[in-house]
């Protein structure tokens, strides 16, 4: 039942960063962006990751994150190693890359890659800074991306609260506004983005109570991860463009090229 439970509430915070992030991009205007190659580039090093395991049966003793074991590089490749069978693998390589595809088109690729290093490196530093010096003899936590992940995700929910969210409605509204009145839109416009910053704290809210409940360490580093969002976010405000792709629309998009890839899987069938 502990088990069921851990796996339910870990999910749950997935979920709304997920949710966190469309509401920061635009659901409507996923289509319309560009490819967010750091995602893709995040996602291939997971894949070839796990390319890895099943070609070398000593990858996971080489490059997983055993504190029993020395190496320095451990703490990086452990990352792209995947110990929770076919079902922990497919949802963290599915989470890592819907994840970091809305990092990549809000943060931009730079700064994507800078927080998921931090997400890497930095919670293990700032458990020294609390004290908790002592390193997991669980075989569960030697390895995977999921650390990192909701530590970007958690960036995200940061922005969002503080952001407010991506005006999806802000033409249609226009149009109307002859009809119903501006009052409407800026209504309107005002209810969305109290919904969003209400989801945007449910991420460190059930984050640290999942921490303190269950000692569970998604939670924690999604607080971490917040942290860090809303300092990203009052530092790099001014040079952030997350509309970019919706002014000045990308040669190939991803509406593009997932019509391309359907027209040749039906060419091929």
């Amino acid at each position: 039942m502990d088990i069921l439970l851990f796996n339910v509430t870990t999910a749950a915070l997935m979920v709304l960063m997920f949710k966190g992030g469309l509401a920061l991009v635009g659901q409507s205007t996923l289509g319309r962006r560009r490819i967010p190659w750091a995602a893709v580039g995040l996602t291939g090093l997971a894949l070839a990751g796990v390319a890895l395991q099943l070609c070398w049966s000593g990858a996971m003793g080489a490059l997983d994150a055993d504190p029993s074991k020395s190496g320095w590089w451990r703490v990086v490749t452990s990352v792209f190693m995947q110990n929770g069978g076919f079902g922990g693998a497919a949802w963290n390589i599915a989470t890592l890359a819907a994840v970091a595809a809305f990092a990549d088109w809000f943060w931009g690729a730079p700064l994507t890659l800078g927080l998921f290093a931090a997400g890497i490196l930095l919670p293990e530093q700032i458990d020294k800074l609390w004290g908790q010096t002592s390193h997991s003899t669980d075989p569960r936590n030697f390895a995977g991306s999921s650390g990192a992940t909701y530590f970007l995700g958690a960036t995200l929910a940061a922005a969002l609260l503080l952001h407010g969210g991506a005006d999806e409605n802000s033409g249609e509204a226009a149009g109307q506004g002859a009809e119903q009145g501006f009052d409407d839109e800026g209504e309107s416009r005002g209810r969305a983005v109290r919904k969003n910053r209400l989801l945007a704290l449910g991420v460190p809210v059930l984050g640290l109570a999942m921490w303190f409940a269950q000692e569970n360490g998604h939670g924690l580093v999604s607080g971490y991860g917040f942290a860090l969002g809303a300092l990203a976010w009052a530092a790099f405000r001014t040079v952030l463009h997350p509309d970019r792709d919706l002014r000045q629309p990308p040669r190939t998009t991803v509406a593009s090229l997932t019509g391309l890839v359907g027209r040749r899987t039906r060419s091929a069938g």
